[in-house]
């Protein structure tokens, strides 16, 4: 049977097959079918394709017999290879969790004294992704994203509350996430050129987990740079160090 998976490595794209098949890397064959390293500007981009023929349980896919068509369908994960265009955004709600989420979010930015429509940009499994549209997008994302980050924690919370812990809510307004992580990507390369010269470590800002495990992916095929979390709290720190001068 063949997949397809995509990542920013070749090393991301191995890891995700081998936990979304439930296989051992020796169980299949990898096959590159594309790999992009596009520069300081752009994301790394490899594309794989497995051949196995050990049984696997992938959800959402029924093996059809015909190995050509046995690539699953992309379940899109926002900023990484594979996501949706925000342009193929999905407009209106399906079910009733999604009405209720996007009538969260409205009621509680106009609570906040701001006008603005909330529709779902993205689903996937245990993910679901919300856009919102407003004339005061720059006070709703804040700095850094802190007031952007402070409204998706209150809307996972509520979602924990209608019996979906394990839904991971996602709000973005102005492509601020996808512009974010391209910011923090180039952060990285730079900070890694810095670090490779002065053989020393850099402490970054305070960031948030998924800014932090960013930089952690973005490093980790780096073979003399590393990278550590220090602090505690939300807002921890990530120093990016070179290999023997921990």
């Amino acid at each position: 049977m063949i997949y397809e998976f995509e990542g920013r490595t070749q090393k991301e794209a191995i890891d995700r097959a081998t936990e979304e098949l439930g296989l051992e890397k020796d169980d299949f064959d990898v096959e590159i079918l594309e790999t992009q390293r596009q520069g300081f500007f752009k994301k790394s981009h490899v594309r794989i394709r497995v051949h196995t023929e050990k049984p696997v349980k992938l959800a959402g896919y029924s093996p059809s017999g015909d190995e050509d068509n046995e690539v699953p369908p992309s379940r899109p994960v926002f900023g990484d290879p594979g996501s949706l265009p925000l342009s193929s955004a999905f407009a209106g709600a399906q079910n009733e969790f999604e009405e209720k989420m996007t009538t969260f979010v409205t009621e509680l930015i106009e609570h906040m004294g701001y006008s603005c429509k909330v529709s779902v940009l993205f689903r996937e499994r245990a993910k679901l992704g919300l856009k919102i549209d407003s004339e005061h997008s720059s006070i709703l994302i804040g700095k850094k994203g802190k007031n952007l980050d402070a409204l998706q924690l209150l809307a996972n919370i509520y979602a924990g509350r209608q019996g979906h812990e394990d839904m991971r809510i996602i709000l973005d307004s102005e492509n601020y996430r996808i512009r974010r992580e391209e910011s923090l990507v180039r952060l990285a390369y730079s900070v890694a050129d810095r670090v490779r010269e002065s053989r020393s470590s850099i402490l970054l800002e305070p960031m948030n987990p998924f800014d932090r495990r960013l930089i952690h992916t973005t490093l980790n095929d780096i073979a003399d740079v590393e990278t550590l979390s220090e602090g505690e709290g939300l807002y921890k720190q990530v120093r990016v160090f070179f290999r023997g001068a921990k």
